[in-house]
């Protein structure tokens, strides 16, 4: 497995833009499908996005399609977020899995300890 750290979180108003950063420990980290989720109070875990071990970009859900992108280099996942919005606030994850983990959380065998994001409107 792989220990991730998330950073990059904050406080931004709406409109306003964030980039989080995933870092991985561990030399197998490019073997990886390495996943974002996010979970607000009283909600479940929501899938945000999920990138390949080999790069390649797996589907992301409408709610941040065209405002979220995903990526990777070396041993760190990003997640950069435009045009942020107040229902974009939540703790967000990074995660690590095998080749099938693409958007289920029990897919991915590794979790950050998650950094808060929050959109003011």
């Amino acid at each position: 497995q792989v220990q991730l750290v998330e950073s990059g979180g904050g406080l931004v108003q709406a409109g306003g833009s964030l980039r989080l950063s995933c870092a991985a420990s561990g030399r197998t980290f490019g073997l990886y499908n390495m996943g974002w989720f996010r979970q607000a109070p009283g909600k479940e875990r929501e899938f945000v996005s999920s990138i390949r071990w080999d790069g390649s970009v797996m589907v992301n859900p409408d709610s941040v399609k065209g405002r979220f992108t995903i990526s990777r280099e070396r041993n760190t996942a990003y997640l950069q977020m435009n045009s942020l919005k107040p229902e974009d606030t939540a703790v967000y994850y990074c995660a690590a899995g095998g080749a099938a983990a693409i958007a289920k959380p029990a897919d991915f065998h590794s979790w950050g300890q998650g950094t808060q994001v929050t959109v003011s409107s």
